[in-house]
């Protein structure tokens, strides 16, 4: 990997400490020379719970994204990670962006990555997330990536979204019950935890199941990385 890459994590909630919690997990992926920025949306929801939510973050998740842009020096590869399951303000950005800058969403990445195996093959995969109001909004993002027919469903955690993030403990034990549901009930392959906040629940659960439980943010991570890998050797 080249030095001097730049990766800019965009937080679209407003929350300080869910940005603090998504670099330290997407700082741990990076190799050697790749320099990771946070920015936080300053106006919107502290955690997105519904579409009217994800409407609001993108013209923040643009904002921020297009003053990153403007920075480029270009001598040094440039990515940006949108982290929020709906990927909120990701096409806006890819549509605005200068050529050399690619844009990744939490979303779009963990899905890709759960439809596949390590040997490229398909294979079925759910998603367990704490927010019912996106629901319909994650279907449309499924179906938007072609992947409907090996997509199983989505399983929400029991309890309110807000109150399950004020106690990490329960919301990881429901998770938890929401991927087993996923894999027993469902025949899930693999399952995303659906959400930014979420990433390191991910991490807390994988370790229980035979079946791989994906963090959103890492699949970012990794897939700015390999994006940026491909920009260097042409």
């Amino acid at each position: 990997m080249k030095a001097g890459m730049h990766i800019l994590l965009i937080n679209p909630n407003t929350s300080q400490q869910t940005t603090a919690l998504m670099l330290r997990q997407a700082r741990a992926c990076l190799p050697p020379g790749v320099l990771l920025h946070g920015a936080t949306a300053e106006r919107g929801a502290a955690m997105i719970t519904d579409e009217a939510g994800l409407k609001i973050a993108e013209q923040e998740v643009l904002r921020l994204g297009l003053a990153f842009a403007r920075g480029d020096d270009s001598q040094a590869g440039r990515a940006i990670i949108v982290a929020a399951f709906g990927n909120p303000g990701l096409e806006l950005l890819r549509v605005a962006l200068p050529q050399r800058v690619a844009a990744f969403g939490i979303g779009e990445a963990a899905m890709l990555q759960a439809a596949r195996d390590e040997q490229g093959r398909p294979r079925r995969f759910g998603i367990a997330t704490t927010t019912p109001g996106l629901e319909a909004s994650i279907a449309a993002s499924v179906a938007a990536l072609g992947l409907t027919p090996w997509f199983c469903g989505t399983r929400i955690a029991l309890g309110e979204p807000l109150a399950l993030a004020a106690d990490p403990a329960l919301q990881c034990e429901r998770l938890g019950d929401a991927v087993a549901q996923c894999v027993q009930s469902d025949g899930a392959q693999a399952v995303v935890i659906g959400g930014g906040p979420l990433s390191e629940a991910a991490l807390w659960l994988a370790p229980r199941f035979q079946v791989p439980v994906l963090s959103p943010v890492v699949a970012a991570v990794q897939a700015a990385l390999a994006g940026l890998a491909l920009a260097v050797t042409h």
